[in-house]
């Protein structure tokens, strides 16, 4: 394991946590766990809690590029992916990308775009490509998507569908700051002038080595044993309709190996699991009716409390 790009990044989320987003130290650590993971983060939240600036302090400290979505009810799939338009003076089509062709896209109030644009993420966040009119584009790596979501009951919402849910490896809130916090917050009038002036402190070459540094992290059969125990719980829970997929339990296990590797570990603990699996399931649970109205996240820390956690 190359220590050293380790510990840029952890300094890196140590310098955002002290000088940007503090406050939001959860969230980045999880951005930065799904980018590890080759993952995809959505963020749910009210308005002005600071998820905008996360996705852009993360790729201005990172120098990757970045694109911008500001869904609309309006919004086409062509806004997102690109289209093809007719030059006459070349006499031929032109390939006009869109803002996904970024490394870090941010898709601001996803569930205010309809399903049709929506989906056409799917692909993207899949498959790291694009199809536009019969042509397959591939997208940069490392590539990243982070997804804002207001409240359902907010107007002009419509609802993920699940298999758009599923592509999210990690889902998480912000919150509200601390009373001190905010106000020191609101005191200092904001903060996008330091995003404008914020250093480099990692690059696109180190991330995809840390990334590969990260899928050779040990996964003892103890801990394989009780992610599966887990996974496995979901699907037979009174009140879940369709438990967790293989997908979710891969994206699990992937991420446990980016958590570890933030803490400069070689091998996945029990804990990384368990403090991963919220983030990781409570989106893709589909409850039975009847249990509609019922806490996922709390549902999943009930699950996890009735597993024991494997011995060292």
């Amino acid at each position: 394991m190359n220590h050293e790009t380790g510990t840029r990044i952890h300094q890196t989320l140590q310098h955002l946590n002290s000088n940007v987003l503090q406050g939001k130290q959860d969230a980045l650590r999880l951005a930065m766990v799904a980018m590890l993971s080759g993952g995809h983060l959505l963020i749910e939240d009210l308005p002005g809690l600071g998820k905008t600036t996360l996705a852009l302090a993360l790729a201005g400290s990172t120098g990757l590029t970045l694109g911008r979505v500001q869904c609309t009810s309006d919004l086409l799939p062509s806004d997102i992916t690109g289209l093809s338009v007719f030059r006459r003076e070349e006499g031929q089509f032109v390939f006009l990308p869109g803002p996904i062709f970024n490394q870090i896209v941010l898709v601001d109030e996803i569930n205010r775009a309809m399903p049709r644009t929506q989906s056409a993420l799917l692909e993207a966040m899949e498959e790291r490509r694009v199809t536009v009119e019969g042509t397959t584009h591939p997208l940069p790596e490392p590539f990243l998507v982070i997804a804002t979501q207001n409240p359902s009951e907010q107007t002009g919402t419509y609802p993920l569908p699940e298999s758009q849910l599923d592509r999210f490896l990690l889902c998480t809130g912000i919150g509200y700051p601390s009373p001190e916090l905010e106000k020191g917050i609101i005191a200092g009038g904001g903060i996008r002038e330091r995003l404008e002036e914020l250093p480099r402190l990692l690059d696109s070459q180190e991330l995809l080595t840390a990334r590969n540094e990260v899928s050779q992290v040990h996964l003892a059969d103890k801990v394989l044993d009780y992610l599966h125990r887990f996974i496995v719980a979901t699907r037979s829970h009174p009140s879940v309709l369709t438990g967790l997929s293989t997908r979710a339990a891969i994206g699990l296990a992937q991420a446990a190996r980016a958590a570890a590797y933030l803490e400069g570990r070689d091998y996945v603990a029990p804990e990384d699991v368990r403090d991963l699996a919220v983030a990781c399931g409570a989106h893709r649970l589909l409850l039975r009716p009847e249990h509609e109205a019922r806490d996922r996240k709390e549902l999943i820390r009930t699950i996890l409390a009735e597993i024991a956690l494997p011995l060292a």
